[in-house]
């Protein structure tokens, strides 16, 4: 009510009631006691989940913030005022060694690993706090005009055309190329007023999102370690066909909320065809319900444990729908598309 309808159909007294309700929801409150005293869930910054490869053991800081935020909590209460203090030092370019968290103990033996977590950790952050309405603060201020700077450095050097090398005997992206990541989108995707700043560069990010992702697989090289490009974005990374049709339904919603934040859903050709074919998908009270739905849509991306699924276990057939749904009502409000509550 607060986010997709129009102002004047959201009555104050029920959001009233739906704010205590969100607090009160039991799998937001679970996540809020597995936060640590140091403002940190699962002893680690990056994770979306468990990965074994990775040392994860479970979600980690950045995308538990983040969930508690999509689950409806204001950015007051206290889980997010505990990790503020963690990720602003993250901003600051502090050197301390335990803001590697996870990457800790092998930064010490690779120095480049080390810069490459400090970085990545530094937009993940950037992302978090940007989520929260942190906006108007200038350390993220300008932590945001930094890693703007090195994509748009990157979208206009060189290796944009040939951003991959050997190495090990696997395809990696070159040490050197700095391409757009799934946290430095959304940072963006929530700083309207960087957006206002760097009209260009938005621009440009929309030129590159309109180009195909490449199919042929890559690794990354973090110092002396082979890592997996989980948060690397090469293109356009919905993989639409010429209908509009996409693998991965949730996902796809996940970035079209971002597109239509950045105001990039109508300068990209896939994003027009998937959201099209999406609203199409609707009935006449909007509610997604495509042919042959028997079960919730499932997501292989890993990145969007924060935002998929919200709506939590039932039996309802009703469930499959809430969520695809309410995040077309959401990017239609973002679009400017008249919305009419029923």
């Amino acid at each position: 009510m607060a986010e997709a309808a129009p102002e004047a159909a959201r009555d104050p007294v029920r959001l009233a009631e739906l704010a205590v309700q969100a607090l009160e929801y039991k799998p937001a409150q679970a996540i809020a006691r597995k936060q640590r005293d140091t403002g940190l869930w699962g002893n680690n910054l990056l994770a979306p989940g468990p990965n074994k490869a990775m040392g994860w053991t479970e979600i980690g800081t950045v995308s538990q913030y983040r969930r508690l935020l999509e689950m409806g909590w204001p950015g007051d209460q206290r889980p997010f005022r505990i990790a503020d203090r963690f990720l602003f030092r993250l901003l600051s370019r502090d050197t301390d060694p335990t803001l590697l968290v996870e990457f800790q103990r092998p930064a010490k033996t690779d120095p480049g690993l080390g810069l490459w977590a400090r970085s990545l950790g530094r937009e993940a952050a950037a992302a978090a706090l940007a989520r929260a309405g942190r906006g108007e603060d200038p350390r993220l201020r300008g932590a945001a005009h930094n890693i703007a700077t090195s994509i748009s450095a990157y979208l206009r050097g060189p290796a944009v055309e040939r951003p991959f090398k050997k190495a090990q005997g696997k395809t990696v992206l070159e040490p050197e190329a700095t391409p757009p990541t799934i946290f430095a989108i959304e940072m963006l995707a929530f700083l309207p007023a960087l957006q206002r700043e760097r009209s260009g560069f938005i621009e440009r990010l929309g030129t590159y999102f309109s180009t195909p992702a490449p199919k042929r697989a890559f690794f990354q090289l973090a110092g002396k370690k082979i890592m997996p490009p989980l948060f690397v974005l090469m293109g356009d990374p919905l993989r639409a066909d010429a209908h509009g049709h996409i693998p991965d339904v949730p996902f796809a919603v996940y970035w079209l909320e971002l597109l239509a934040r950045l105001g990039l859903v109508r300068q990209i050709p896939s994003a027009g065809k998937v959201l099209a074919r999406l609203y199409s998908e609707c009935d006449d009270q909007g509610i997604w319900s495509p042919k042959a739905l028997r079960s919730s849509p499932k997501t292989v991306s890993p990145i969007i444990t924060h935002y998929f699924p919200l709506e939590g276990a039932g039996k309802s057939p009703a469930q499959r729908q809430t969520d695809i749904s309410f995040r077309l009502g959401l990017i239609a409000r973002l679009l400017g598309l008249p919305i009419e509550v029923v």
